[in-house]
Protein backbone atom coordinates (compact mmCIF):
# COMPACT_ATOMS: atom_id res chain seq x y z
CA UNK A 1 0.00 0.00 0.00
CA UNK A 2 3.03 2.62 0.86
CA UNK A 3 4.08 1.40 -2.43
CA UNK A 4 1.10 2.54 -4.61
CA UNK A 5 0.80 5.41 -2.68
CA UNK A 6 4.44 6.44 -3.62
CA UNK A 7 3.61 6.18 -7.10
CA UNK A 8 -0.08 7.75 -7.23
CA UNK A 9 1.52 10.70 -5.56
CA UNK A 10 3.85 10.91 -8.53
CA UNK A 11 6.96 9.66 -7.49
CA UNK A 12 9.12 8.47 -10.90
CA UNK A 13 10.70 5.95 -9.28
CA UNK A 14 10.50 3.82 -5.71
CA UNK A 15 13.55 2.83 -3.68
CA UNK A 16 12.55 -0.01 -0.23
CA UNK A 17 14.75 -0.18 1.96
CA UNK A 18 14.78 -3.55 3.64
CA UNK A 19 16.27 -6.10 6.11
CA UNK A 20 18.66 -8.47 3.53
CA UNK A 21 17.37 -11.78 5.26
CA UNK A 22 14.06 -11.75 3.85
CA UNK A 23 14.47 -9.03 1.20
CA UNK A 24 13.60 -12.05 -1.72
CA UNK A 25 10.47 -12.98 -0.42
CA UNK A 26 9.12 -9.11 -0.48
CA UNK A 27 10.07 -8.53 -3.33
CA UNK A 28 8.79 -11.38 -4.51
CA UNK A 29 5.01 -10.94 -3.16
CA UNK A 30 5.47 -7.60 -4.46
CA UNK A 31 6.24 -8.22 -8.30
CA UNK A 32 2.99 -10.35 -8.27
CA UNK A 33 1.04 -7.57 -5.98
CA UNK A 34 1.73 -4.43 -8.02
CA UNK A 35 1.34 -3.81 -11.65
CA UNK A 36 3.61 -0.78 -11.56
CA UNK A 37 4.74 1.98 -14.21
CA UNK A 38 7.32 2.60 -12.78
CA UNK A 39 10.92 1.14 -11.07
CA UNK A 40 10.44 -0.38 -7.68
CA UNK A 41 13.45 -0.98 -6.14
CA UNK A 42 14.95 -3.22 -2.78
CA UNK A 43 18.26 -2.71 -1.27
CA UNK A 44 20.05 -3.29 2.53
CA UNK A 45 22.84 -3.66 3.74
CA UNK A 46 25.10 -7.07 4.57
CA UNK A 47 27.11 -4.98 7.01
CA UNK A 48 26.45 -2.75 9.27
CA UNK A 49 27.23 1.51 8.94
CA UNK A 50 29.60 1.35 11.92
CA UNK A 51 32.24 -0.78 9.94
CA UNK A 52 34.56 0.77 7.58
CA UNK A 53 33.24 -2.38 4.66
CA UNK A 54 29.82 -1.12 5.15
CA UNK A 55 27.91 -1.91 1.90
CA UNK A 56 24.99 0.72 2.87
CA UNK A 57 25.94 4.26 1.26
CA UNK A 58 26.68 2.65 -2.25
CA UNK A 59 24.08 0.34 -2.43
CA UNK A 60 21.48 3.18 -1.50
CA UNK A 61 23.38 5.73 -4.57
CA UNK A 62 22.68 2.80 -6.95
CA UNK A 63 19.18 2.08 -5.84
CA UNK A 64 18.13 6.17 -6.48
CA UNK A 65 20.20 5.79 -9.55
CA UNK A 66 17.94 2.60 -10.72
CA UNK A 67 14.73 4.03 -9.92
CA UNK A 68 15.24 7.03 -11.94
CA UNK A 69 15.70 4.48 -15.05
CA UNK A 70 13.63 2.81 -17.14
CA UNK A 71 13.17 -0.63 -15.97
CA UNK A 72 9.72 -0.44 -14.77
CA UNK A 73 10.04 -3.80 -12.73
CA UNK A 74 10.46 -4.56 -9.24
CA UNK A 75 14.44 -5.36 -8.46
CA UNK A 76 16.52 -5.96 -5.96
CA UNK A 77 20.33 -3.77 -6.10
CA UNK A 78 22.97 -4.91 -4.39
CA UNK A 79 26.70 -5.23 -4.67
CA UNK A 80 27.73 -7.13 -7.93
CA UNK A 81 31.39 -8.04 -6.06
CA UNK A 82 32.50 -7.53 -2.82
CA UNK A 83 34.36 -4.87 -5.06
CA UNK A 84 33.01 -1.17 -4.77
CA UNK A 85 32.81 -0.61 -8.33
CA UNK A 86 29.17 -1.82 -9.46
CA UNK A 87 25.63 -3.05 -8.17
CA UNK A 88 23.55 -5.41 -10.27
CA UNK A 89 19.88 -4.82 -10.28
CA UNK A 90 18.01 -8.95 -10.00
CA UNK A 91 14.67 -9.17 -10.82
CA UNK A 92 12.90 -9.40 -7.74
CA UNK A 93 11.15 -13.27 -8.86
CA UNK A 94 14.71 -14.33 -9.63
CA UNK A 95 16.65 -13.19 -6.46
CA UNK A 96 17.94 -15.64 -3.90
CA UNK A 97 20.74 -14.47 -0.97
CA UNK A 98 22.97 -17.02 -1.40
CA UNK A 99 25.38 -16.16 1.16
CA UNK A 100 25.81 -14.91 5.38
CA UNK A 101 27.79 -12.35 5.11
CA UNK A 102 29.42 -11.46 1.85
CA UNK A 103 28.81 -8.00 0.31
CA UNK A 104 27.80 -9.63 -3.28
CA UNK A 105 25.35 -12.18 -1.49
CA UNK A 106 22.70 -11.53 -3.54
CA UNK A 107 21.98 -13.27 -6.83
CA UNK A 108 19.96 -14.18 -10.06
CA UNK A 109 19.57 -17.52 -10.62
CA UNK A 110 19.10 -19.32 -13.83
CA UNK A 111 19.56 -16.46 -15.64
CA UNK A 112 21.68 -12.91 -15.67
CA UNK A 113 20.99 -9.80 -13.70
CA UNK A 114 18.63 -7.71 -15.55
CA UNK A 115 21.71 -4.65 -15.43
CA UNK A 116 23.93 -3.25 -13.41
CA UNK A 117 24.96 0.23 -12.01
CA UNK A 118 28.29 1.65 -11.76
CA UNK A 119 29.29 3.20 -8.50
CA UNK A 120 31.41 5.59 -9.86
CA UNK A 121 29.12 7.27 -12.07
CA UNK A 122 26.26 7.27 -10.10
CA UNK A 123 28.12 9.06 -7.37
CA UNK A 124 28.13 12.28 -9.55
CA UNK A 125 26.18 15.54 -8.95
CA UNK A 126 22.37 14.69 -8.45
CA UNK A 127 20.12 14.94 -11.57
CA UNK A 128 17.07 14.30 -12.67
CA UNK A 129 18.71 11.60 -15.22
CA UNK A 130 20.25 8.02 -14.28
CA UNK A 131 23.27 8.40 -14.11
CA UNK A 132 25.32 4.89 -14.67
CA UNK A 133 22.57 2.68 -15.23
CA UNK A 134 22.80 -0.15 -17.73
CA UNK A 135 20.39 -2.76 -18.73
CA UNK A 136 21.59 -5.93 -20.15
CA UNK A 137 18.28 -8.15 -20.32
CA UNK A 138 15.14 -7.61 -21.67
CA UNK A 139 12.81 -6.10 -19.16
CA UNK A 140 9.53 -4.03 -18.70
CA UNK A 141 9.60 -0.20 -19.65
CA UNK A 142 8.82 2.63 -17.77
CA UNK A 143 5.07 3.53 -17.99
CA UNK A 144 3.98 0.33 -20.53
CA UNK A 145 0.95 -0.18 -17.41
CA UNK A 146 -1.30 1.49 -15.59
CA UNK A 147 -0.83 1.57 -11.81
CA UNK A 148 -2.63 -1.57 -9.99
CA UNK A 149 -2.87 -4.02 -7.70
CA UNK A 150 -3.95 -6.97 -5.90
CA UNK A 151 -3.04 -6.85 -2.16
CA UNK A 152 -4.44 -9.69 -0.87
CA UNK A 153 -2.59 -13.15 -0.09
CA UNK A 154 -3.56 -16.25 1.64
CA UNK A 155 -1.42 -16.66 4.58
CA UNK A 156 -2.09 -20.61 4.79
CA UNK A 157 1.00 -22.11 2.85
CA UNK A 158 3.66 -23.78 3.75
CA UNK A 159 7.05 -24.24 2.49
CA UNK A 160 7.88 -27.51 3.02
CA UNK A 161 11.88 -29.54 1.98
CA UNK A 162 11.97 -33.17 1.73
CA UNK A 163 14.82 -34.79 3.13
CA UNK A 164 15.65 -38.35 3.54
CA UNK A 165 14.36 -40.20 6.42
CA UNK A 166 11.75 -37.54 7.42
CA UNK A 167 8.87 -38.63 8.99
CA UNK A 168 5.53 -38.54 7.35
CA UNK A 169 3.75 -37.39 9.92
CA UNK A 170 5.04 -34.13 9.19
CA UNK A 171 2.21 -34.15 6.50
CA UNK A 172 0.16 -34.14 9.00
CA UNK A 173 0.92 -30.51 9.60
CA UNK A 174 -0.08 -29.74 6.36
CA UNK A 175 -3.36 -31.27 6.65
CA UNK A 176 -5.92 -28.10 6.00
CA UNK A 177 -3.91 -25.50 4.51
CA UNK A 178 -4.58 -23.80 1.29
CA UNK A 179 -1.42 -24.54 -0.33
CA UNK A 180 1.72 -26.34 0.24
CA UNK A 181 4.96 -25.85 -1.28
CA UNK A 182 7.50 -29.30 -1.73
CA UNK A 183 11.20 -28.75 -2.33
CA UNK A 184 11.86 -32.09 -3.78
CA UNK A 185 15.14 -33.62 -5.10
CA UNK A 186 16.69 -33.45 -8.25
CA UNK A 187 13.88 -33.06 -10.71
CA UNK A 188 10.89 -32.75 -8.43
CA UNK A 189 10.60 -36.29 -6.19
CA UNK A 190 10.61 -37.04 -2.92
CA UNK A 191 10.14 -40.87 -1.42
CA UNK A 192 7.09 -42.98 -3.17
CA UNK A 193 5.94 -43.67 0.31
CA UNK A 194 4.57 -39.76 0.73
CA UNK A 195 2.41 -39.94 -2.67
CA UNK A 196 -0.02 -41.22 -1.20
CA UNK A 197 0.04 -38.32 1.52
CA UNK A 198 0.14 -36.12 -0.92
CA UNK A 199 -2.44 -37.08 -2.43
CA UNK A 200 -4.79 -36.83 0.36
CA UNK A 201 -3.81 -33.35 0.81
CA UNK A 202 -5.06 -32.46 -2.87
CA UNK A 203 -8.40 -34.33 -2.42
CA UNK A 204 -9.24 -32.33 0.53
CA UNK A 205 -8.71 -29.07 -1.81
CA UNK A 206 -4.81 -28.13 -0.74
CA UNK A 207 -2.65 -26.78 -4.06
CA UNK A 208 0.54 -28.93 -3.89
CA UNK A 209 3.83 -26.91 -5.86
CA UNK A 210 6.91 -29.15 -6.76
CA UNK A 211 9.83 -27.30 -6.97
CA UNK A 212 13.13 -28.28 -6.34
CA UNK A 213 16.69 -27.54 -3.98
CA UNK A 214 18.91 -27.35 -7.04
CA UNK A 215 19.71 -24.12 -7.33
CA UNK A 216 19.79 -24.59 -11.37
CA UNK A 217 17.16 -26.06 -13.80
CA UNK A 218 13.63 -26.86 -13.83
CA UNK A 219 11.18 -29.56 -12.25
CA UNK A 220 10.02 -32.21 -14.70
CA UNK A 221 7.87 -35.28 -12.59
CA UNK A 222 7.68 -36.95 -15.95
CA UNK A 223 10.65 -38.56 -16.26
CA UNK A 224 10.50 -41.26 -13.68
CA UNK A 225 7.73 -43.19 -12.07
CA UNK A 226 7.93 -41.46 -8.86
CA UNK A 227 7.70 -38.05 -10.75
CA UNK A 228 4.50 -39.46 -13.18
CA UNK A 229 2.79 -40.94 -10.09
CA UNK A 230 3.38 -37.43 -8.45
CA UNK A 231 1.51 -35.96 -10.97
CA UNK A 232 -0.90 -38.44 -10.82
CA UNK A 233 -1.69 -37.50 -7.14
CA UNK A 234 -2.52 -34.08 -8.31
CA UNK A 235 1.06 -32.45 -7.61
CA UNK A 236 1.78 -29.27 -9.76
CA UNK A 237 4.87 -28.20 -11.51
CA UNK A 238 7.12 -25.44 -9.89
CA UNK A 239 8.97 -25.23 -13.37
CA UNK A 240 11.86 -23.78 -12.68
CA UNK A 241 10.66 -21.15 -9.68
CA UNK A 242 12.64 -20.41 -6.48
CA UNK A 243 10.97 -22.42 -3.81
CA UNK A 244 10.36 -19.22 -1.68
CA UNK A 245 9.03 -17.36 -5.24
CA UNK A 246 6.60 -20.09 -5.60
CA UNK A 247 5.39 -19.83 -1.95
CA UNK A 248 4.71 -16.11 -2.15
CA UNK A 249 3.33 -16.80 -6.08
CA UNK A 250 0.89 -19.41 -4.16
CA UNK A 251 -0.35 -17.09 -1.88
CA UNK A 252 -1.53 -14.75 -4.53
CA UNK A 253 -2.77 -16.62 -6.60
CA UNK A 254 -5.10 -18.95 -4.04
CA UNK A 255 -6.12 -15.10 -2.55
CA UNK A 256 -6.69 -13.47 -6.41
CA UNK A 257 -7.25 -16.64 -8.87
CA UNK A 258 -9.94 -19.12 -9.76
CA UNK A 259 -7.62 -21.34 -11.91
CA UNK A 260 -4.73 -21.50 -9.19
CA UNK A 261 -2.95 -24.21 -11.12
CA UNK A 262 -3.08 -23.16 -14.33
CA UNK A 263 -1.79 -20.00 -12.41
CA UNK A 264 1.30 -21.22 -11.00
CA UNK A 265 2.00 -23.10 -14.52
CA UNK A 266 1.92 -19.07 -16.19
CA UNK A 267 4.71 -16.86 -16.16
CA UNK A 268 3.34 -13.32 -14.37
CA UNK A 269 6.32 -11.20 -13.56
CA UNK A 270 9.73 -13.35 -14.72
CA UNK A 271 9.67 -15.91 -12.40
CA UNK A 272 9.48 -18.44 -14.92
CA UNK A 273 12.10 -18.49 -17.46
CA UNK A 274 11.13 -20.22 -21.09
CA UNK A 275 13.57 -23.17 -20.98
CA UNK A 276 16.63 -23.96 -19.13
CA UNK A 277 19.60 -25.04 -20.64
CA UNK A 278 21.89 -27.58 -19.08
CA UNK A 279 25.12 -26.89 -20.45
CA UNK A 280 24.88 -22.79 -19.86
Amino acid sequence: AAVREEVENGADGVVVMHGTDTMQYSASALSFILDTPVPVVFTGSQRSADRPSSDNVMNAVCSVEAAKADAAEVMVCMHASESDDRCALHRGTRVRKNHTSRRDAFETVGAEPLGYVDYDAASEDADAEARGVAFTKPHAERGAVDLDSSPDLDADVELVKFTPGMDDAFFDLCEGKSGVVIEGTGLGHVHTQFIDRIEELVADGTTVVMTSQCLEGRVCDRVYDTGRDLLDAGVVEGEDMLPGTAKVKLMWALANTESVAETMRTPLAGELTDRSVPWE
